[in-house]
């Protein structure tokens, strides 16, 4: 016989289950859709003139008809005339050459920038990186290094570096240091791909190709410039777009 203590004990389970299950949904539209063109209110695409040389050669990065190519030589970054605190950005990329690598930093602070500019602590700023690495760079780094590639993936990972901090999503490199990706669903070199970024009260998440991949909280530092990478090899990036959030 079922007592009265039975028929609690179930209606709180399912209230339980029922407030979880409304609070997943809840968080899940608060999420904004995954594939965002910046056609909406607040987005502005970001052009020439929005960027400045820090450590690259003047004919590293050139813009033609919306296309903004990248030699990959020499290796060092370009960042935005304005810093950033809150904010959200998309872009699209495509590598040139089998194993290419480059990226995106996000809150890269200033005085790493001004270091940069005099030549010290070259190349890289201090920031997050939002990481853009070809699939052939892991047969590569296995080739060479005689090793099997496994601090890092090349479907999106996101991680502090030159000193910055952030706590990375799970699943995460053996080191703890970065946030792999949950799925991979990066195309190969010569296919465009899209960056969906949010960066928000020191938390980054990244959607690769119109799905949430991975990201970090806890970032320090968590306002600064957005900078794109020149690390090696040829790159294009197209609609680099970017709304301030409150």
């Amino acid at each position: 016989m079922k007592t009265k203590s039975f028929y609690a004990k179930s209606f709180a389970l399912a209230l339980f289950t029922f407030s979880n299950l409304f609070s997943r949904a809840e968080q899940a539209d608060a999420l904004p859709k995954a594939r965002i063109d910046g056609s909406e209110p607040g987005w502005r695409e970001l052009a020439e003139k929005d960027f400045a040389n820090v450590n690259c050669k003047p004919g590293t990065f050139t813009w033609t008809n919306g296309l903004i190519h990248c030699t990959g030589q020499p290796i060092g970054v370009l960042r935005t005339q304005s810093a950033y605190t809150n904010f959200e950005m998309i872009a699209q990329w495509r590598h040139l050459q089998k194993g290419g690598n480059s990226g995106f930093y996000v809150w890269a602070t200033p005085e790493s920038i001004a270091n940069l500019e005099k030549g010290i602590n070259a190349p890289f700023p201090r920031g997050i990186e939002v990481q853009v690495l070809d699939h052939g760079y892991t047969e590569q780094y296995e080739k060479e290094s005689k090793q099997k590639a496994t601090w890092f993936t090349t479907n999106g990972d996101v991680f502090p570096v030159g000193g910055s901090k952030m706590k990375p999503f799970s699943p995460t490199s053996p080191d703890g240091s970065r946030s792999y990706p949950r799925k991979n669903l990066s195309k190969g070199f010569g296919e465009w791909n899209h960056y969906y970024v949010r960066c928000i009260n020191g938390e980054v998440r990244l959607w690769v190709n119109g799905e949430e991949v991975s990201g970090g909280n806890h970032c320090q530092p968590a306002s600064g410039y957005v900078c794109i990478e020149s690390e090696g090899a040829p790159i294009d990036f197209k609609e680099i777009k970017i709304r301030e959030l409150p």
